[in-house]
This record gives structure tokens, sequence and C-alpha cells, in this order.
């Protein structure tokens, strides 16, 4: 359960992330923020744990495995590399969301 609701947590984060450039360029300003703020209050929680999800060591008390995917339903690689995979589109989709947004309000 706990895999599964790690992997449910993932995907509408991941989501948000997709998100947020294409309301940017949809010119969906305030919905493109709200996904990034969204996400923000993700990546606190994130460095508030040490860069770890809090359901992972949850989900370590039911296994010895420790595989990067031990605790969510995706490839071992993009567990691995979630965050330097996602983190940096996140930066380029809020760079791309403030650029845009303040164009058109100039």
């Amino acid at each position: 359960m706990i895999r599964l609701l790690h992997t449910a947590v993932w995907a509408a984060f991941a989501g948000c992330i997709v998100a947020i450039p294409v309301f940017t360029l949809h010119e969906r300003f305030r919905l493109a923020a709200m996904f990034a703020l969204i996400v923000l209050g993700e990546v606190i929680v994130l460095a508030i744990n040490r860069w770890r999800c809090p359901l992972t060591p949850i989900a370590a008390r039911y296994t010895d495995d420790r595989r990067a995917n031990f605790d969510i339903y995706l490839p071992e690689w993009l567990a691995r590399y979630n965050k330097e995979i996602f983190g940096p589109l996140y930066l380029a989709g809020v760079v791309l969301l403030v650029v845009r947004w303040i164009g058109a309000t100039a």
C-alpha cells in the first residue's frame, strides 16, 4: 500500500511539473503558478527530510530491499535519477513561467 501511495504521490507531482510549462504556454499563468507552488511545497518537505521522501522510511520497515525503487513502482533508473531529471524540468518550467508572465504584463 505504501508503494502504491508513493507512486500516486510521485505521479501527481510529476504531473504538476509537466503542467507548469503547458499552462504557461497557454497563458494560464495563475494555474501554472499554482502547480509551481504545489511542487515547491514538496521541495520544502524533501529538504526538511534530507532530500528523501517521508514515505521511504515507512516503506523500509517492511522490507530489507534497498534498491532505488524498493518503495515506488518506477523503473529503477527513474527512481535513482528522479531528482536529477525532474529538478531541472521544474526549474525550467518556473523560469519560463516567470519570463512569460512578466512579458505578458509589460
